[in-house]
């Protein structure tokens, strides 16, 4: 079970409103990290979060009895990190938010599974919006057996994108 995850942003403020607005949560500052990070609660029964952080932030371990911390790092405009997110807004209403920030964003199924909303996000991050709709089949989808069968019939290169 996913509970939180962070993505880096040019404007960490704009895309936290803009996924607070996906999520019908809020967006708010979130200084544990980075004087300009915030951080997007869904407000749900899980505590659903999106740390949001200024491009250019790394992570790193800290010796001893500390949290982790962030520090300037790589500046590299894309990353292979991406995360699946679900919505109560229809396809139709993601794509006009995605639109409206000037993002990229098109209809994918994957593995002939489940279908995302593939949004990348100030155009280098990658994010997997999934309306109501996706989620269940998404969930119906993503088990063990699901996975298996999907890979049994198709070999892993016919999975490959087009």
């Amino acid at each position: 079970m996913l509970f939180h995850m962070s993505i880096a942003a040019a404007d960490p403020a704009h895309v936290a409103a803009a996924f607070a607005e996906l999520w019908g949560g809020a967006a708010l500052p979130f200084p544990p990290v980075s004087d300009d990070g915030w951080i997007v609660l869904a407000d749900d029964a899980r505590g659903t979060a999106l740390e949001v952080y200024p491009l250019g932030t790394v992570l790193r371990e800290v010796p001893g009895d500390a949290d982790a911390e962030g520090v300037d790092g790589s500046t590299d405009a894309l990353t292979p990190t991406h995360v699946a997110i679900g919505t109560h807004l229809s396809e139709a209403e993601v794509l006009r938010i995605a639109a409206r920030e000037g993002w990229p964003a098109k209809y994918r199924l994957r593995g002939g599974m489940f279908g995302v909303i593939e949004m990348w996000v100030e155009g280098r991050q990658m994010v997997e919006v999934l309306t109501p709709m996706m989620q269940a089949d998404y969930r119906a989808g993503m088990t063990v057996a699901g996975w298996k069968a999907m890979l049994a019939a198709a070999p892993p290169a016919e999975l490959e994108p087009a």
